[in-house]
């Protein structure tokens, strides 16, 4: 199950996730269920398997703000660093990143059950 204390353990920015949510904690849990299950986060592994990178930039600047926006810190941070490599086309560690995003997200996934 899902706590505000499981979440900091996580290391997101539980204040100020909540306070976008206007501490609405019910609101808040419901917007995180819905953004480890985006769907953006398998089709960025199939852009980048298929290299893609126009599309791979596309998924991942939509992960960026919805894990931003819910300051789901540990997500956000790789997610942001592989949009900025996208974003200028620059040659670099694609897939670990990815693979951090992906363990990421799992971890966050097994806090909902």
């Amino acid at each position: 199950m899902l706590t505000i204390e499981k979440l900091k353990e996580f290391g997101a920015d539980v204040d100020t996730g909540l306070s976008r949510c206007v501490n609405n904690e019910a609101l808040y849990f419901r917007l995180i269920e819905m953004a480890v299950r985006e769907p953006s986060v398998l089709s960025l592994g199939e852009a980048l398997k298929a290299n893609d990178l126009d599309k791979a930039f596309a998924e991942a600047h939509k992960l960026k703000g919805v894990m931003g926006n819910l300051s789901l810190t540990p997500i956000f941070e790789p997610v942001s660093q592989l949009t900025e490599l996208l974003r200028n086309k620059t040659p670099g560690d694609y897939e670990s990143l990815y693979s951090e995003i992906l363990k990421k997200t799992e971890e966050l996934k097994i806090f909902l059950g």
